[in-house]
């Protein structure tokens, strides 16, 4: 793997940072298109950097409150480093975010939405990618499936004399094994960038179809939420309660507000494709005072 992709004199660059990068330039190109398709007042530049910053700051809070034991050993060092970021905070933090921003600005949210959704699912495939090259400990736990692979040189290294969870989770399932020098793992980051660029597939092709405004971006979070709530069962992270993960709870929260959402929808109006532009919105957002982000 490779966590530092190279560097130039003391300033290092860091393949998951650089894939974090692209993963928000290409969500950030192709909403701008669904955007322009449903002719759309053209605010994506201000929803990029929203979801960047609000993205980012949620995804360390859930970190941390999934590891407050990590908190209580080294406060400031868990507070400020650089790993540790869970995407479910990153999401629900942007969401939250975009949608006061939207709401302020008189713009129809649930129409954004659905022009964002195919986005959000491709830039997480691309940012598991991220978490592929840098071996940041988001792969899954010991196995001996022919696909299996190591991180020797990841952040969070699969060498049994560095990683004595890994080690305990290894003779959890084989304790007839002895513990290899180097763990092979399930990749799930590749699991899930897989899923991803199919769901990603699936959405950009239904987005053409009529159909009332947020069912799109109801179908995503159905999707992102049964997938996630699946792979958790092959990753190492700590259970929180009822034997599940921290992910898997918020998924099942999630699939169930995707649930609602897609069935109090289904007795709305279709949305005519491309949608056209609502001239008393767009002249009401005119008049309200730019954003600061632009």
């Amino acid at each position: 793997m490779y966590p530092e992709l190279f560097s130039i004199g003391p300033i290092k660059f860091y393949s998951y940072g650089a894939m974090l990068a692209v993963a928000f330039l290409t969500a950030s190109y192709f909403t701008s298109k669904e955007v322009a398709r449903k002719n759309l007042p053209d605010v994506t530049n201000t929803i990029l950097a929203l979801s960047i910053v609000l993205g980012i700051v949620g995804a360390k809070l859930f970190d941390v409150v999934e590891h407050l034991d990590e908190l209580a050993r080294d406060p400031i060092g868990t507070l400020f480093s650089s790993g540790g970021l869970a995407y479910y905070g990153g999401l629900i933090f942007a969401l939250v975010g975009n949608y006061l921003y939207l709401k302020w600005k008189g713009l129809p949210i649930l129409r954004f939405l659905d022009a964002a959704a195919p986005s959000i699912i491709l830039a997480y495939g691309i940012g598991r990618i991220g978490c592929l090259l840098a071996g940041d400990g988001c792969y899954g736990q010991p196995t001996d499936v022919p696909w299996a692979m190591t991180y020797p040189n990841g952040i969070v290294s699969t060498l049994a004399h560095k990683n004595p969870q890994l080690v305990h989770e290894f003779r959890q399932l084989f304790p007839d094994r002895p513990v290899p020098a180097d763990i092979p793992v399930h990749p799930t980051t590749i699991y899930e960038s897989l899923y991803s660029f199919i769901f990603f597939a699936v959405l950009w092709k239904m987005r053409l179809k009529p159909r009332p405004d947020g069912q799109l971006f109801f179908l995503f979070l159905a999707l992102q939420a049964i997938s996630r709530f699946l792979v958790e069962f092959l990753r190492l992270n700590d259970i929180v309660a009822f034997g599940l993960t921290q992910a898997q709870l918020i998924s099942i929260a999630l699939l169930i507000v995707s649930i609602i959402g897609w069935q109090y929808l289904s007795s709305q109006p279709l949305s005519s494709e491309p949608a056209k532009a609502d001239t008393k919105t767009l002249k009401k957002a005119s008049k309200k005072k730019q954003p600061l982000i632009t």
